[in-house]
């Protein structure tokens, strides 16, 4: 299984959608809040080129945005 890595804050509605999504999924993943870390905010801005939450990383595919679609496509992969 490919590494699930979940680029969030809080009170972000459609990150707990994600969270809720890879449970039910039974998704082991890391969840990054980046605004309690900075460095993981810049990275997510500089390297991975996000500027949004939930961004998702499987593996080396980055999904910015709330797109169920293509987690699902990403994790059958």
């Amino acid at each position: 299984m490919k590494e699930v890595t979940l680029y969030s804050q809080p009170e972000c509605p459609p990150c707990e959608v994600v969270k809720m999504f890879l449970k039910e999924q039974n998704v082991k993943y890391k969840e990054v809040n980046i605004k309690e870390d900075a460095q993981a905010r810049d990275y997510l801005i500089n390297h991975l080129k996000a500027y949004s939450t939930p961004t998702v990383t499987i593996g080396s595919e980055v999904i910015s945005g709330f797109n169920l679609e293509a987690l699902t496509t990403a994790l059958t992969k």
